[in-house]
């Protein structure tokens, strides 16, 4: 679950220097996507598509008909944004929103050590929206998709009563040894993350607070960038025990791993990655790190158990894929997941995580 609109307590008004963001949407009549209709969308969005060798049936027809390569599993996952919940458009120009609608979704493949092979969209669009921001949305999509050797392969448009909703299904394959589970942590594993913490939900609580963004921070939130080959890496030479990717925060996701692995987790705050923007703007409010990074959510990094033996291996692993890993804890015997400061002691934290439904 995603929260790029989630509500929270206002942050004290900060004093950096940068350019204040202004994504109003200015586009032309929304009367040349009426004149356009379904089909000559769904045309005009095929006409961008890149083919691939296992995509022998694209968009076209009923249903599209793809190859799994030799001795793979199909992985899919599936991902809705709505206007107003996970996306405001004052703020998610549709560039960017496009490409991170398939990010989302390519992280969780990516997650299980998957290679991203396939994706299905689908969008409900308000009868107002202008065609300039359908045809920028698209395009932004499509770079995102190329980047990762994605293809897109179906989906459905209709009309929407409200806002616009974005669906997207993604798949991908993997030899079955080298499917990466949140199942498999164990006792005295270490626990790592990919990145940094907490720079999406300080970019979101920014804007939300009305006050400047930095463009890494606003980067970071708007056009995340899926590990994908920090996943691959790690998979292949079959380092992570278990994996999940951090779109909740990650004190909620790495709780995930440790339920469906039946243990425990001890994180060190003084072990959280926290990029260079993060740390200027909270210098002065030392409690928001600590909170924005354990449960602020957007983060789209890996989060990944491994042996402690396995700690050398780690680093020579990810080293060419020029992501920086950090290890945060310990898997422990003894349920729940508890978070310390550098003396050991307990850390209570406002949130969990985001969830929807509370």
């Amino acid at each position: 679950m995603h929260a790029s609109c989630q509500t929270g307590p206002t942050l004290p008004r900060f004093t950096s220097g940068v350019l204040r963001i202004d994504l109003t949407v200015t586009h032309s009549s929304s009367s040349a996507l009426a004149a356009l209709g379904e089909f000559g969308l769904i045309s005009r969005i095929a006409a961008g598509v890149f083919s691939h060798d296992n995509v022998m049936t694209g968009i076209g027809d009923d249903a599209a008909v793809t190859a799994l390569s030799a001795g793979m599993q199909l992985l899919s996952s599936t991902d809705m944004l709505l206007e107003d919940v996970h996306f405001r458009r004052l703020w998610h120009d549709p560039y960017r929103l496009g490409r991170k609608s398939l990010a989302v979704s390519i992280s969780d493949i990516a997650a299980m050590g998957g290679i991203p092979r396939w994706a299905l969209l689908s969008l409900a669009i308000p009868s107002a929206l202008p065609l300039d921001f359908v045809d920028d949305f698209i395009r932004g999509f499509l770079a995102m998709a190329a980047e990762s050797q994605v293809t897109l392969i179906g989906g459905d448009t209709c009309s929407s009563r409200s806002g616009m909703i974005v669906s997207v299904t993604a798949m991908g394959e993997q030899l079955p040894a080298r499917i990466v589970r949140r199942s498999g942590a164990a006792p005295d594993d270490d626990i790592w993350v990919t990145g940094t913490l907490g720079d999406a939900a300080l970019g979101l609580k920014l804007l939300e607070s009305g006050e400047t963004v930095s463009e890494e921070l606003l980067t970071r939130l708007l056009d995340p960038n899926p590990r994908v080959s920090v996943a691959l890496a790690l998979a292949e030479a079959g380092l992570a025990t278990a994996m999940i990717d951090v779109s909740d925060g990650i004190l909620a996701d790495y709780g995930h791993i440790a339920e469906q692995s039946g243990v425990g987790g001890c994180i060190r705050l003084d072990a959280l990655p926290l990029s260079s923007a993060f740390r200027r703007y909270t210098a002065d409010f030392p409690a928001i790190p600590y909170q924005l990074a354990l449960s602020g959510g957007e983060d789209y990094e890996l989060c990944f158990t491994s042996l402690r033996t396995d700690r050398g291996k780690i680093g020579d692993c990810v080293k060419k894929c020029g992501i920086a890993v950090t290890r945060i804890g310990i898997v422990t015997s003894s349920p729940g997941v508890t978070d310390v400061t550098t003396d050991g002691t307990p850390y209570s934290t406002q949130s969990k995580g985001f969830n929807h439904f509370t």
